[in-house]
């Protein structure tokens, strides 16, 4: 098995981004959702209520993020707020975030249609992974949602497709989100399901366990139009729990990496 491709998602809920290359750290993918977008009172506001975030995308430059609406043509660069007064969110067990400056929050509320503010984690290292996850003592996570990077197979993906084929179109695997995409082995669909650890390249993780799914993955990445897939045929085949699942969660085992660690895509895959 091999890495296929390495995805980034520097503002949560925005388009993800590839990259050849990756650093890893305790808490995810170096720049990955260290950013991300609360109402006025600080709660979260996600692509699940607002599919339009899903149309915005963002990149890194030299400690600024750039936001862009690439169906407007629009771009807006912002520095991290460093010197910001924290206030605060409601991602669990966050407590704050440093706000970023009034042009950034004109911009997307202007977008999303409603008042919102960008807001960034300055430390990541006071996040916790919660315990009914899997999380260790000392485990990370930026603002991902659950755990530090979240991994999909190709051949599970595959899988997924034939159980829906039935004139759907073939879904496309950035609807799940993942940081990292392996090809799987296709005589073994969701082998990543019972994976205690893998290691890719020379970088070791643990598996938390396997990733229940919203209903942000039924939105289309490129229209935006919501629908039933793949959340209905999940349900056929991947319900238990009262959940649906497809992917895993990886926590970094850096106590046995290189330092620095780096994964790139064509990366070996072992798994065990």
């Amino acid at each position: 098995m091999q890495v296929t491709r390495i995805r980034l998602y520097p503002v949560k809920s925005f388009a993800g981004l590839d990259v050849d290359v990756a650093g890893v750290l305790p808490w995810g993918l170096e720049g990955d959702r260290r950013w991300a977008v609360v109402d006025p009172d600080g709660e979260p506001v996600t692509a699940r209520e607002a599919n339009e975030m899903l149309g915005l995308s963002a990149t890194l430059d030299d400690g600024a993020l750039v936001l862009s609406d690439g169906r407007h043509g629009s771009e807006l660069r912002i520095p991290e707020p460093v010197s910001a007064a924290p206030i605060r969110v409601g991602h669990s067990r966050q407590g704050s975030a440093l706000p970023a400056d009034a042009a950034a929050d004109a911009w997307l509320s202007e977008r999303l249609g409603r008042p919102v503010q960008l807001v960034w984690q300055p430390d990541p290292r006071v996040r916790p992974v919660n315990p009914a996850h899997g999380g260790h003592p000392d485990d990370r996570v930026s603002l991902a949602d659950v755990g530090p990077l979240l991994l999909a197979s190709e051949s599970s993906t595959a899988q997924l497709n034939r159980w829906t084929d039935d004139g759907t179109p073939e879904l496309d695997i950035v609807r799940f989100r993942p940081n990292v995409v392996v090809d799987g082995d296709p005589a073994s669909p969701f082998a990543e399901d019972s994976w205690p650890f893998v290691q890719l390249g020379d970088v070791r993780f643990r598996v938390n366990g396997v990733c229940d799914r919203c209903v942000m993955t039924t939105i289309d990445p490129d229209t935006l139009v919501r629908g039933k897939e793949p959340i209905r045929t999940l349900a056929k085949h991947r319900r238990w729990d009262g959940k649906t699942w497809f992917g895993v969660w990886l926590v970094p085992d850096l106590a046995s990496s290189a330092s620095p660690a780096v994964i790139r895509v064509g990366d070996t895959v072992v798994a065990g």
